[in-house]
């Protein structure tokens, strides 16, 4: 094992720039690494810069686990910040469980999960599907299609949006899959089985490399977007700018940030961002998540004065920030985040206008226990 540096907070990034993944999760590396140099700037935490160590797992399985055994056990870190894919976080929690590690996992995920050795600051179910259900039967219609890459997340996010729908009398009209990575071919055919089933709108929880040809797919299929959209939980800025905003204007998105929302704190983080960047890189809800949990983390680190993996999420779990999306404060029974839900209509200028946004930040309820199918969620927000 590395002997650590006392002079630094070394850490571990583990982000994939490359692969089937390769655009939603260079955006978190981009967010973290915006995050650490603001930080180090400062003066670092207690007076130690963070010393990140970075890999590419290049969204391969096994060497995330690879990865992040080294860096727990032979490069000194203690703590990581990665994974988007849940089969990644999957891949990695035995290891870092093991090596009594801290992951900060900024994505989306399907819930249905706890680690003492994870911190959450993604968005579970019913602080993003929940609200979309009530958008799409109220403004589009109740005859709902599913789609989904063929893994954990779309399958459990599906199996929760049919709950959704049926509860409040929609019904779902076809379900299909794809192999994650699909080539163009399986997407045109699941686009032929859209347009036989003619549904009112489409939910997709397909992911990567897949969900940029499908959205091309779509747009060159002439099925009416402004009529029957896709509406999914992670097309975002960075994506639509991959795939061209002209393809994917009037789809909608369900997340807690856009580049678009008012407020200083995103002001300051849009332009820190695209000074360090490039103009033409937008925001998005992957690289903001992934600063803010960095912030947060370094809040925490302040307080506990160790890496250590129980000392340090003991002190996470009581931080509190002012971040880009809104204020964000941590579930202490769950480990997740307290996000304010939102949905965004997509525009030809690649941004979003956002068109509803909870009045305040809503409960993570990882396990769907307390969270109620009949309640309509537009009730509880407001035109933003």
């Amino acid at each position: 094992m590395a002997g650590k540096d006392e002079a630094t907070w070394r850490v571990g990034v583990l982000f994939s720039r490359s692969g089937v993944s390769g655009i939603t999760e260079t955006e978190h590396f981009l967010g973290t690494a915006l995050a650490i140099e603001e930080i180090n700037t400062a003066g670092g935490v207690l007076g130690r810069p963070i010393e990140p160590i970075c890999y590419d797992p290049a969204g391969d399985n096994d060497a995330y686990r690879s990865y992040a055994r080294r860096m727990l056990a032979e490069d000194g870190a203690e703590v990581i910040f990665g994974c988007s894919l849940s089969a990644s976080r999957k891949s990695v929690l035995s290891t870092v469980e093991r090596h009594n590690g801290l992951l900060w996992y900024p994505s989306i995920y399907e819930g249905f999960e706890y680690s003492e050795n994870i911190i959450y600051t993604g968005a579970t179910l019913n602080q993003n599907v929940f609200a979309l259900a009530d958008y799409l039967l109220q403004e589009h219609g109740p005859r709902i299609f599913l789609i989904g890459s063929d893994y954990i997340y779309p399958r459990e996010s599906n199996r929760v949006m049919r709950d959704l729908v049926e509860t409040k009398g929609g019904t779902i009209v076809g379900e299909l899959y794809a192999p994650l990575d699909a080539d163009d071919a399986g997407h045109v055919d699941m686009i032929a089985e859209i347009r036989h089933a003619a549904p009112d709108a489409v939910f997709s929880t397909v992911v990567g490399r897949g969900a940029e040809r499908l959205y091309r797919a779509y747009a060159a299929s002439g099925i009416d977007r402004r009529r029957c959209p896709i509406a999914s939980l992670t097309l975002a800025e960075g994506q639509i700018r991959a795939i061209g905003p002209d393809r994917c204007s009037s789809h909608v998105l369900a997340a807690s940030y856009f580049a678009a929302l008012v407020g200083e704190e995103n002001r300051r983080f849009v332009t820190a961002f695209q000074t360090r960047f490039g103009s033409e890189r937008p925001t998005s809800m992957w690289s903001e998540t992934a600063y803010a949990q960095v912030h947060l983390f370094a809040r925490a680190l302040a307080e506990a004065g160790t890496l250590d993996a129980e000392r340090l999420g003991a002190a996470a779990l009581r931080q509190r920030l002012a971040a880009p999306e809104g204020e964000l404060a941590f579930d202490g029974e769950t480990r997740h985040v307290w996000l304010t839900p939102g949905i965004g209509v997509a525009r030809a200028d690649g941004q979003f206008d956002v068109v509803w946004r909870a009045r305040r930040p809503v409960r993570p309820d990882p396990y769907l226990a307390w969270s109620r199918f009949e309640t309509n969620c537009l009730d509880e927000g407001m035109a933003a």
